[in-house]
């Protein structure tokens, strides 16, 4: 079985900065797209970036220009560094990747790691 673990995730001052990682392990021939999500209270999930297998990236507009992802395909995991982070980015983070696998194709979720930024 695929399974994806997520961790970085804290409690930061507006302002600052920090590094999520994820990373997928199992029965896995190659990874596509790998992206990161994110949930507040009482609003429905959004995407946060993506990058493909290549390199290829999009942000949401709410965050260009203060994250970046990144990946590293011989070790099945993105990165999401956060930076100037604001009050508004406080949320759950889901790590979501598309998985070959021996005879199986899937979108893979992680359990999520919290985001937390103070005034």
């Amino acid at each position: 079985q695929v399974q994806l673990v997520e961790s970085g995730g804290g409690l930061v001052q507006a302002g600052g900065s920090l590094k999520l990682s994820c990373t997928a392990s199992g029965s896995i021939f190659r990874i596509d797209i790998m992206a990161w999500h994110r949930q507040a209270p009482g609003k429905q999930r959004e995407l946060v970036a993506a990058i493909t297998e290549r390199g290829n990236r999009n942000y949401a507009d709410s965050v260009k220009g203060r994250f970046a992802i990144s990946r590293d395909n011989a070790k099945n995991t993105v990165y999401l560094q956060m930076n100037s982070l604001k009050p508004e980015d406080t949320a759950v983070y889901y790590c979501a990747s598309q998985i070959q696998g021996p005879g199986t194709w899937g979108t893979h979720w992680g359990q999520g790691t919290q985001v937390t930024v103070s005034l």
